[in-house]
């Protein structure tokens, strides 16, 4: 197990402030559990340490103190913050009305190696990881040393806003490994600089941290659509926090207020204005950075906010460092899986993946169907992947043209004649154009594709009523009130009684027939 090595360029911050208070500091004891050093015009200057603050020396700080200091670090940019050339130690100022420094916060700026084995597999694995954590504990560490670990194999660029992470200079610090570093000139730029990054550099991984804009929210959405993975970390302590965030909620999907019908209301058990999950997720987990060795994991973000919105949250999995370096891993709640809003079982998003509970008897696994290599232009690859697993269709979503057995794109992308249109056809590769990327014109898409028969997904009505069936025993034993199936034959009926007999629940038909239907319900 490789425990943390700790590189904080200390001296280099002390030298540049006023000998008391770096002789004050050398004093403590500490000093390895350093984080900021204070300095307000008039006041006792103060260091702030993990556990405790203290004050140092016994004279207020002087206009002569802070400009002493200013005068050695880099110029303050819009956003008020400067560094140490070839270090990552940041420091951020206050102004009066006037424009004039008094006050500086000096970050110590530390690159922690090993910070991340507690979550090397998940950056290892491609998926794009949001970071969430209270200022401090460590987000900006734990995303350089991640962004370090992939560029030894991937290539990996870094926006970085504030020079926070590669350090402050042109050339960036060695904690970044080969990661190549883009600067931004001015915060609220940071969106373009993102797409730019894409655009320019054909990067595998995109590294970017405090994600706070609406405009830095959809331009990570863009990146991630592009099929790069994308590590980044954002303002907020949990999922919860990020979830009624306005601005940056669509990182998680966004929600949205949707009224329903009397009937679907009355099948919910819930009232007609509730809300869902608007889009699919910008990132595929999210990991709350609790302590420097404690971390709450959401592996699924989809899953984890339908369950939030529905007031039955998901336990995240939790993972401890102790002492002697030893991960513990405790596992989290899964999410319950329902296929979809009739029967009276609740509605999931389009990424649903109910495919993995269905009895293997019902749901066709197309075993001999030959993996086809997909190239997206203009559609959600996504969505692609989504409309794949549910008709569990074999693919691969390709990045390059080169690689492709097949591409497919929108009509209005088409007849612009893009360089990507021109090379497919110059290959001879088969271009598929669809009017929508919608789920039901890429499943009818990929049915062409693979020669497949709408008939053979539909189940014979009895299997489908008591499917549905025993996903609605399901639904009732996970805390839902009742569940009241589709009107069924009386045959069938004395089937879905005895089921939920089996289960120990109540049923009861009522209703007229045709229409005569069971509820089943807990006692």
């Amino acid at each position: 197990m490789e425990h943390p090595h700790i590189t904080d360029d200390l001296s280099a911050l002390l030298n540049i402030l006023p000998p008391t208070i770096a002789d004050a500091i050398l004093g403590e004891d500490n000093n390895s559990d350093l984080l900021e050093v204070v300095l307000d015009f008039g006041r006792m200057p103060t260091a702030r340490f993990l556990q405790e603050e203290i004050m140092l020396g016994e004279g207020d700080v002087s206009r002569a103190d802070i400009d002493a200091v200013c005068a050695q670090i880099s110029t303050f940019d819009d956003d008020n913050r400067a560094g140490l050339e070839r270090t990552l130690h940041r420091i951020s100022a206050i102004r009066n009305r006037h424009g004039m420094i008094v006050g500086l916060t000096c970050r110590v700026g530390r690159a922690v190696y090993g910070t991340t084995e507690i979550i090397k597999d998940l950056i290892e694995s491609g998926k794009s990881l949001l970071l969430l954590g209270r200022p401090g504990v460590g987000k900006t560490t734990m995303l350089r040393e991640a962004a370090r670990i992939l560029a030894d194999s991937k290539r990996v660029v870094i926006v970085d806003t504030s020079n926070e992470i590669g350090g402050d200079g042109d050339v960036p610090h060695s904690a970044v490994g080969h990661a190549r570093r883009m600067q931004v000139a001015k915060p609220s730029l940071q969106h373009e600089v993102m797409i730019e990054a894409v655009e320019n550099h054909n990067p595998e991984v995109i590294v970017i941290d405090e994600i706070g804009r609406e405009l830095e929210a959809l331009a990570a959405r863009t990146i991630a659509e592009r099929g790069v993975q994308l590590i980044g970390t954002a303002h907020g302590n949990t999922l919860e926090n990020l979830l009624i965030n306005p601005t940056l909620s669509d990182l998680i999907g966004g929600i949205e207020s949707v009224t329903l019908s009397d009937d679907e209301a009355r099948r919910r058990g819930t009232q007609k204005t509730v809300l869902e999950r608007r889009s699919h997720p910008t990132f595929d987990v999210l990991i709350e950075i609790q302590t420097r060795d404690s971390v709450a994991i959401r592996l699924d973000v989809a899953d984890a906010v339908d369950s939030l919105l529905r007031q039955n949250p998901l336990t995240p999995e939790i993972r401890t460092r102790n002492e002697q370096g030893k991960i513990n891993i405790t596992k989290g709640t899964s999410v319950r899986k329902h296929p979809q809003t009739a029967y009276g079982i609740r509605r999931q998003p389009a990424n649903n993946h109910w495919e993995d509970s269905t009895p293997k008897h019902i749901e066709p696994t197309h075993k001999t169907l030959k993996q086809h290599s997909i190239f997206p232009y203009g559609v959600a690859r996504n969505r692609l992947r989504q409309a794949a697993k549910q008709l569990k269709v074999p693919i691969k979503v390709e990045t390059d043209i080169k690689q492709a057995q097949a591409m497919v794109t929108l009509r209005h992308h088409f007849r612009k004649r893009t360089q990507s249109i021109i090379e497919a056809e110059s290959l001879g590769v088969p271009i598929y154009v669809l009017r929508s990327d919608t789920r039901t014109q890429l499943q009818k898409f990929l049915r062409g594709l693979f020669d497949l028969t709408q008939e053979e997904h539909v189940r014979p009505p009895e299997e489908e009523a008591l499917y549905h069936t025993q996903r609605a025993i399901m639904t009732v034993l996970e805390g839902e009130r009742w569940v009241e199936l589709n009107p069924s034959s009386s045959y069938i009926r004395r089937k879905q009684h005895l089921m939920a007999r089996q289960a120990n629940l109540m049923s009861h038909s009522h209703g007229k027939e045709p229409n005569r239907r069971v509820r089943i319900y807990r006692e």
